[in-house]
């Protein structure tokens, strides 16, 4: 499977006008792509082109719902009549809440599974059919980490996860079974310091933040753009979240007792509770928009796990053949001794 070098291509870019899809949009900009930028919000977005054009991007936008299932058609129309097409689609959009699941209304559980699920269904069917036309093209959906380790506090977020990890799948195997030459990959970030905690609703009594340590919007986005041009099955945005995932995998039941110990304070901020009038994403769009979230806290810029992850399989197989080699003859000098 061939793709081509991110010059050369049109990015889709979904929830483009703030945290990782902000990211993104700025990194493909500055390495020569051209990108469809996709919001709820068209004041935001005309703001981001705006910006991203006085930097010499090439830059259209599309004010959409993703929930929306005509909203995929109109992405590709603004898309073909801006640039002739498209080359990858990241499915990027999201939203979430704080809470537990019986303090969560049905109608909001409802809504975070229209817009992380259907509208990544959407976006990917649409995707699908449009580069199937085009002889191949790649498909980036991002997850998270969630989809792996559900917490506390963010039920119907993770169940959303969990859905798309499977959606990812099945979508991979169905267009590698028919030959299509698209790739299909899912990004798993893990904290990463967006304003989601802003943005969510949250139903928990304590102003709510990410559980730390928190990584750069640009982690993501660096695995985003990498799946853009080279094939992958899942790359992990973050290593502390891969790092989680594989403790969770091994001791399940401890995790969930550690879960049910730390995770609710993890995700809540000490001072004063939630203002009355603070304003969500959830069912409309906020007016604001910002590539970080508010927490003022330390954020990774880098990730040796995704590094490693970039690495051709072949030569990260010898990698850590070698390092396991070395490992056990370290561990025999030390024996001998």
């Amino acid at each position: 499977m061939r793709l081509k070098r991110l010059q050369d291509q049109v990015l889709v870019i979904t929830g483009a006008t703030s945290g990782n899809g902000l990211a993104i949009a700025e990194a493909a900009v500055r390495q020569g792509a051209r990108v469809v930028l996709v919001a709820r919000n068209e004041t935001a977005l005309a703001k981001t082109r705006d910006d991203l054009a006085g930097r010499g991007g090439r830059v259209a936008i599309c004010a959409a719902d993703v929930a929306d299932e005509d909203s995929a058609a109109r992405i590709v129309k603004v898309a073909t009549e801006a640039f002739g097409g498209f080359d990858s689609w990241i499915n990027n959009a999201g939203v979430g809440t704080f809470g537990t699941l019986e303090q969560v209304p049905i109608e909001d559980h409802r809504r975070v599974f229209d817009v992380n699920y259907f509208g990544v269904l959407f976006g990917s069917l649409a995707a699908a059919r449009h580069l199937r036309g085009r002889g191949g093209g790649a498909i980036v959906n991002v997850g998270s980490i969630l989809g792996d380790r559900a917490i506390l506090q963010q039920g119907p977020y993770c169940a959303t996860k969990h859905a798309v990890q499977a959606l990812t799948d099945t979508l991979r195997m169905e267009l590698e079974a028919e030959r299509s030459n698209i790739s299909v990959t899912l990004v798993k970030p893990a904290s990463i310091d967006t304003p989601f905690a802003e943005h969510a609703r949250n139903y928990m009594g304590e102003v709510a933040r990410l559980p730390p340590p928190l990584y750069h919007p640009s982690v993501v986005a660096d695995a985003v753009l990498f799946a853009c041009t080279h094939p992958r099955r899942e790359l992990y945005a973050g290593g502390f979240g891969a790092i989680g995932v594989a403790a969770s995998k091994l001791a399940p039941r401890l995790t969930d007792l550690l879960m049910e110990a730390g995770g609710t304070p993890a995700q809540q901020k000490p001072g004063d509770p939630p203002k009355p009038t603070r304003r969500d994403n959830l069912h409309e769009p906020r007016e604001d928009s910002a590539l970080r979230g508010g927490q003022n806290t330390h954020a990774r810029r880098s990730s040796t796990v995704l590094q490693l992850q970039k690495m051709p399989p072949a030569a990260l197989g010898t990698a850590l053949a070698v390092t396991g080699l070395l490992l056990r003859l370290a561990a025999k000098r030390t024996r001998r001794r």
